[in-house]
């Protein structure tokens, strides 16, 4: 009902041409149907196909008219005001005659009151017409409106298969709300049909579906991926001071504490050495939280043409509000925002346009960043108030060594108790977690041409053989630790 006063207001209001940037063609095609009716104003559609047809009357559509020039020459003679709805008309907004005359019908609004209504999904519009055009978003449906879809479509199921009744926990049916929040009615109701199209019970594995397919629907570019099967807690070795920390602030992310004054987190930096479970942890905050994993790859953001990357960069932040509350990993930032300027300037508007966001978005979307070389990181990005701490990763201890090794063990379906796991961690002082379990790969390898079972004596040899990181950049890694000792909090 909004979107039909907002909508006749526009109409009633001297706007001569209306853009409409919206997948839900049928929709907008609706409302302009009430919307003629209630002005008493003549609706048009064209198509390139059909040509121009009247549609709040029985008229046949018009051939003649299907070319954009003789479409817009016929409005523009035409002495009595009316609604013309444009599909797809993006491709003739290039051509200098079709904007020409665009503008002349603009232009004459006073005295013949014509609006244009351009439709599409999306829309560039050309300088020359930007003072004559307005912009209408359909609005998207809210909490009541979602639940309410859903159980209209658990009902249309049932009928249909024998009054089956759709069995789901309300805790389950807030989430898959959740879920759907964001996104256009027809998508709402195509995912809502998906669902509970199998069975008749609802679950969690459902609304997890249903969040990787909405991600997909709004990620059309690419430029962020969906990490769908996020690690818990268990798999991550050590880093208890920043498990702690997660689990202090997990409530008031998620909403289930809601306590004034207190503010939801930001988001966290993970400084540290490769390989020492960077990566796995931002997969488990995810896991752990129970909110989907976006990864920002800013490979994919940069393009060629001026002002792409940062267009790029926008759409990816705002598919990331519409999946919150979310946490939105951006790996290796350095290697995406560092401020040369061999690249034109682009990277520090890329870094502007970044914390502009980071500084006004609304929506819980917790950012986990990860650095290897934190010196190359622009200040104002790591301090506080951005990003709530910056945890450095060391090279695990021994406690954590042995942890690690019981870990990759146990994934390859091994007993541990089979194992030394304490000489096993005296013998790998100085290796990170992907060393180990590289190890691990390697001995499995080993023992399986040998025709032997992995034991101990495998894992030692390729120990001994391997020159972990922590030796062969020795220097380069005491900087970092040096660094980081009285500027981060350690995440052991």
């Amino acid at each position: 009902m909004q979107n039909l006063k907002d909508l006749e207001l526009l109409i009633k209001s001297p706007t001569p041409i209306i853009i409409i940037e919206s997948r839900e063609e049928g929709r907008v095609m609706s409302l302009f149907d009430h919307v003629a009716s209630r002005t008493r104003k003549p609706l048009y559609r064209w198509t390139v196909t059909e040509g121009l047809q009247r549609l709040d009357v029985n008229e046949p559509a018009n051939l003649y008219e299907s070319k954009p020039v003789e479409l817009l020459t016929q409005i523009k003679l035409t002495s009595s005001g009316g609604i013309y709805l444009l599909l797809d008309f993006h491709p003739y907004l290039d051509d200098p005659i079709h904007v020409r005359l665009l503008k002349d019908i603009a232009q004459r609004y006073v005295d013949v009151p014509h609006t244009l209504v351009l439709i599409s999904i999306e829309l560039n519009v050309p300088k020359e017409l930007e003072r004559y055009c307005a912009r209408f978003e359909l609005s998207l449906p809210d909490r009541t409106q979602l639940e309410s879809i859903i159980r209209r479509e658990a009902k249309a199921w049932s009928t249909i298969n024998n009054n089956l009744r759709i069995v789901v926990e309300k805790r389950v049916l807030n989430q898959l709300v959740e879920s759907l929040l964001g996104l256009p009615l027809d998508d709402v109701r195509h995912l809502v049909r998906g669902a509970i199209r199998d069975n008749n019970v609802l679950t969690e594995s459902e609304v997890a579906e249903v969040m990787k397919a909405k991600f997909d629907l709004l990620n059309q570019g690419g430029v962020l991926s969906f990490e769908y099967d996020t690690a818990h807690y268990a798999d991550v070795g050590g880093l208890n001071k920043l498990k702690e920390w997660l689990i202090l602030r997990k409530t008031s992310f998620t909403g289930e504490l809601r306590k004034p004054g207190l503010d939801a987190p930001k988001g966290i930096m993970l400084l540290g050495v490769q390989g020492c479970g960077k990566s796995l942890a931002a997969k488990a905050v995810a896991g752990a939280w129970g909110v989907p994993l976006l990864r920002l790859d800013f490979g994919s953001i940069y393009n060629k043409y001026h002002g792409e990357s940062e267009k790029n960069l926008r759409e990816s932040l705002k598919t990331a509000e519409i999946m919150a509350p979310c946490i939105l990993w951006v790996d290796e930032i350095e290697k995406g925002i560092s401020v040369a300027d061999s690249d034109g300037g682009t990277s520090r508007r890329i870094l502007g346009t970044l914390l502009t966001w980071m500084a006004e978005k609304k929506e819980k979307v917790f950012i986990v960043a990860t650095a290897n070389d934190i010196e190359s990181l622009p200040p104002e990005l790591i301090r506080k108030g951005r990003l709530d701490e910056i945890f450095f990763v060391d090279l695990p201890d021994k406690d954590t060594r042995e942890i690690i090794f019981s870990i990759h063990l146990k994934k390859r379906e091994l007993d541990v108790e089979d194992f030394d796991l304490a000489s096993l961690a005296d013998k790998s002082e100085g290796f990170s977690g992907s060393e180990i379990e590289q190890a691990v790969v390697s001995a499995l390898y080993s023992a399986h041409a040998k025709n032997a079972r992995l034991d101990d004596s495998h894992l030692l040899e390729e120990l001994a053989k391997t020159r972990p990181l922590s030796v062969v950049m020795a220097e380069r890694i005491q900087y970092l630790k040096d660094w980081a000792r009285d500027r981060t909090v350690m995440a052991n």
